[in-house]
């Protein structure tokens, strides 16, 4: 999408809303910058979108009581330190930053200004707060972290479909506790006499390594599981398991990428991410604390299906797992 396309369908949707007084302080405009590891898009648009309309909702309008700074990392994820820095220098009242290494390059840049992190993993393990229910610092907000037997579920799904029984699972072996997320993988596999194998991406260089093996692999099945890296290649990975006619299976925010091709996704509603981070953003503008907000996880998953990738692989899809789909594409 066209920079500035983006930004006006944001500002135009941002301005549209009244006033609610005494929210905020009066005449006070409040910068808020953005930190995203990505270039601007369509599904970037909508999920602002969500974070804008819930931020509406209480009162907040661009150009009356607060501003925005975007910076955009368009992939190069080397470029998120220096982004942070700016909004740093910019002297932005809050930042929020939509995954694990947007907020630690805002961390880093500074740990006095709020951060509000959306779809974070291991919030805790890599440092950027202290506990879940009392992150301690400058940094809360939602993280899509799932335990391992929610994980393990992703294999449950891919079993249940016929003529699946040798699964790849493409990850980022490179987060804090992922021996725990291997081992339970492994024991659901055992467990549906399923066998699995890993491929590993730990940068964005490796997914050519990746996908040249996953042509090559003896598999029927795939599993993308939720982390930064793989959403940032989610519609690459679409189309090389089409080519392969792999039956993928997405965890994390990932419902698009089953629109696009993909054939089910269980994961927590993108959407509801964002509106979260715009409540705590209006709750931090208005004086609460980040170290005394818990971060949030999901606790509602929806499956998608879609029908018409299953016909393209030659895929029947029991009845009994159509039932429990909250959303079929045809």
């Amino acid at each position: 999408m066209e920079r500035r396309a983006f930004l006006g369908a944001l500002v135009g949707g941002v301005l549209a809303a009244p006033l609610t007084a005494g929210a905020q302080q009066a005449g006070k405009i409040y910068r808020v910058g953005h930190l995203a590891a990505s270039a601007p898009s369509a599904e970037n648009t909508r999920l602002l979108g969500a974070f804008h309309a819930e931020l509406r909702a209480r009162g907040w309008v661009e150009g009356r009581n607060i501003a925005f700074e975007y910076r955009w990392a368009e992939g190069r994820y080397e470029r998120l330190p220096h982004l942070a820095a700016e909004l740093t220098e910019a002297q932005v009242d809050l930042i929020v930053a939509g995954g694990t290494p947007n907020a630690l390059a805002a961390r880093k840049a500074s740990q006095t200004i709020p951060i509000v992190m959306v779809g974070a993993t291991t919030p805790v393990e890599v440092g950027l707060v202290k506990t879940l229910a009392r992150p301690g610092g400058n940094v809360t907000g939602v993280t899509f972290d799932v335990s391992p037997e929610q994980a393990a579920k992703l294999v449950e799904l891919m079993a249940e479909i016929p003529g699946v029984s040798r699964i790849a699972i493409l990850w980022s072996r490179g987060y804090p506790a992922a021996e725990q997320y291997q081992r339970a993988l492994e024991r659901a596999a055992v467990a549906r006499q399923r066998s699995i194998r890993f491929v590993d991406v730990l940068k964005p260089e490796d997914f050519d390594a990746a996908f040249s093996a996953l042509r090559r692999m003896p598999v029927e099945g795939l599993i993308v599981m939720a982390d930064q890296l793989t959403q940032t290649r989610g519609d690459d990975i679409v189309r090389v398991a089409a080519d392969r006619k792999l039956a993928t299976v997405f965890g994390g925010p990932a419902k698009r990428f089953v629109t696009a091709g993909g054939l089910m996704s269980l994961s927590a509603n993108s959407d509801s991410y964002w509106r979260q981070a715009a409540i705590y953003a209006d709750k931090i503008l208005k004086g609460a604390s980040p170290a005394d907000l818990p971060v949030e996880q999901p606790t509602k998953f929806e499956l998608v299906i879609n029908l018409k990738t299953a016909k393209a692989l030659g895929l029947t899809i029991p009845p009994s797992l159509l039932l429990r789909a909250d959303e079929v594409i045809e």
